[in-house]
């Protein structure tokens, strides 16, 4: 049996967590730059306010139903995340976390345990630790312990946990979940299922295979796999490496000298390099991009991008900041009220398999070390203690947080003040 651990509204209910005010209240928090919705709380949701809504163009709504708005704060949602999964783990010897609010459980290996009350310990346990509200769904396979969390969050919320053992119960999630919210199945296949009168879960495993493989290819089939109780999505223990890292985000204000824009690529680069270290691989290619607002017709618009190729293999931040800024150099062009910048890291070869180069006359193992020491400094100080001179103070490129709540549970000096 697998379970699908889920963290309810998990961004709101982190802003509720430090503000018990919030509760039975409508709460959204906002992307990057205050722009769109990217959480809502049940209570959000029944006001009729949709995921991606821009959030300009709802502030009377948001203003006369005294909605709570937030910036997102990932240090916080993401210190929060980590709690959740740590406490998992000690309930169960295998996880995968398949988001930052979300977490497979293998429970092949506990037979002889009785499963439900098992997940209603990890509910407790989660709430009265940590106070994040969470579903679990456990079935045979992952979409079906998909499907079984939102049954619970929909049919069982006062409970908070569903078990599909049998087939009855599984027969009756099936019955209940339409297409369209069946993990895996996008838009356009939702349309073509719906046009062949196949509506439900139930519908779709009566299906003919061959119609499926057909017009769903390998894909369908697997799913329909699932469906039946055959697993068929492979367990990953570890996240696989990634094939590209990307830094790229949108300035808070319209930037348009060079100096600015440096200093944010600089930092956009370092937080790249931090993560090829991270997961042990090394970059050969750094790819550097720069562009205007689009959606300001009354600017001169400019999109332009250029590679950088590195003669050896690295995840030194000296080198890949000298890459991008050199990058930036070739592409800026004065004039224009930039955006947005990027920077990605491409061609990953792992750290231990790199070539070196025959007329490469820099010290590798010196800069190795030198970037333990940059990382370690920088995790238990805080990051961006240590830093090159080439990522600066002035931050007028950082993002628009006009609604950013505390670090609470990272910040010495933003923790919870209890006032007598």
């Amino acid at each position: 049996m697998i379970a699908l651990v889920d963290c309810n509204n998990f961004y709101a209910s982190c802003e509720r967590l430090f503000n018990p005010s919030l509760d039975n209240k409508p709460v959204v928090v906002l992307s990057n730059n205050d722009g769109c919705v990217i959480a809502r709380s049940n209570e959000a949701k029944a006001m009729g306010i949709k995921m991606g809504a821009p959030a300009f163009m709802m502030e009377e709504l948001l203003t006369q139903n005294k909605v709570s708005v937030f910036s997102s704060n990932y240090t916080l949602y993401g210190d929060l995340s980590n709690r959740v999964m740590q406490t998992i783990r000690q309930f169960v010897p295998t996880i995968e976390i398949y988001s930052i609010d979300e977490a497979f459980l293998d429970l092949s290996e506990m037979k002889y345990c009785d499963l439900f009350q098992l997940a209603q310990a990890i509910r407790e346990t989660i709430i009265s630790c940590i106070g994040i509200p969470i579903t679990i769904g456990i079935a045979p396979t992952k979409t079906l312990a998909k499907m079984a969390n939102r049954f619970a969050k929909k049919e069982r919320k006062n409970i908070g946990v569903y078990m599909a053992q049998t087939q009855w119960q599984v027969d009756q999630m099936l019955n209940y979940t339409s297409v369209g919210d069946i993990w895996g199945i996008g838009s356009q296949h939702q349309q073509r299922l719906l046009q062949n009168n196949i509506h439900t879960g139930a519908d779709l495993l009566k299906a003919n295979e061959e119609w499926i493989r057909k017009n769903m290819t390998v894909t369908g089939q697997r799913l329909l796999n699932e469906l039946k109780g055959i697993s068929c999505i492979e367990w990953e223990n570890m996240p696989p490496p990634k094939k590209g890292i990307c830094t790229a985000r949108s300035f808070g204000q319209l930037l348009s000298e060079k100096a600015d824009i440096r200093e944010a690529l600089a930092n956009y680069a370092n937080t790249c390099a931090a993560k090829l270290r991270a997961q042990k691989t090394c970059t050969t290619l750094v790819h550097v991009f720069i562009q205007t607002n689009t959606h300001r017709t009354q600017d001169n618009q400019y999109f332009r991008s250029v590679s950088i190729p590195m003669e050896v293999a690295t995840s030194n931040t000296a080198e890949i900041i000298a890459a991008a800024l050199k990058g930036l150099d070739i592409i800026y062009r004065k004039g224009y009220n930039f955006k947005k910048v990027g920077v990605m890291v491409l061609d990953l070869v792992p750290q231990d398999k790199v070539q070196m180069g025959i007329f490469d006359t820099v010290d590798r193992k010196r800069g190795t070390d030198l970037m333990q020491v940059f990382d370690k400094v920088n995790t238990r100080f805080g990051k961006g203690l240590v830093r090159y001179a080439a990522q600066g103070y002035n931050k007028k490129w950082k993002l628009r947080q006009q609604k950013l709540s505390p670090c609470y549970t990272t910040n010495i000096n933003e923790v919870p003040v209890i006032k007598c």
